[in-house]
């Protein structure tokens, strides 16, 4: 059986999130210790908590929804891609050879700083966007909170994904994948007028990789 990594982040209250966003809660709402037969918790988040998937309607204000996008991109074979090298941006120098992958996941950090954010990650620059779209690359997937720099006003990044009609992740866990070959599955939660859906991603090992 191919063995299967999960590449997502753990929702729980302390999950640091983008400066201002909505803090990830969870409480009990129905409590079997209450007398209740079963247990049923309520939680408050951002679209954007943990992994997750951009919808086009997150920068752009006539784009899909997350429930409108197709989920092809999110489900096949991808590229892992070492690009801890990188410095400021991840540009098109730090790529391998793609080898005809259509979905390329980079790996920008040493360890995923899961216990608290940082606004100084690793972005990725849009004329790479351009290039990989050329390529016939659908998804770009990062470990970084997001492909542009945290203070960016300009979103370039995102509108070149936006020109491309390419879909992004967000977010992701790959201290201990090595780079290569996988079958991603990530499905973006459907919420109607969702600018992101939230998604347990995983990837599972390819028997010829």
């Amino acid at each position: 059986m191919s063995r299967i990594r999960d590449i997502s982040q753990t929702l729980r209250p302390s999950l640091p999130v983008w400066p201002g966003d909505t803090e990830f809660a969870f409480d009990r709402t129905w409590k079997m210790e209450d007398g209740s037969p079963v247990n049923v918790g309520r939680m408050t988040m951002s679209t954007h908590s943990g992994t997750h998937g951009d919808a086009p309607l997150h920068y752009s204000a006539t784009a899909e929804d997350i429930a409108s996008v197709s989920l092809d991109p999110y489900l096949g074979e991808c590229l892992v891609v070492d690009a801890r090298a990188a410095r400021g941006w991840v540009q098109i120098a730090d790529l391998p050879d793609l080898g005809g992958a259509t979905r390329v996941l980079l790996r920008t950090y040493e360890r995923f700083p899961h216990d608290q954010w940082d606004s100084d990650f690793t972005a990725i620059a849009a004329e790479m966007i351009d290039w990989l779209a050329g390529q016939g690359v659908v998804l770009i997937g990062t470990d970084a909170p997001s492909v542009d720099p945290q203070e960016s006003k300009t979103m370039d990044a995102h509108k070149a994904v936006l020109a491309n009609d390419m879909r992004i992740l967000e977010g992701l866990v790959l201290d201990d994948v090595p780079p290569g070959r996988y079958e991603l599955i990530a499905l973006p939660l459907k919420i109607t007028g969702g600018d992101a859906g939230l998604c347990r991603a995983v990837l599972r090992e390819l028997p010829d990789a």
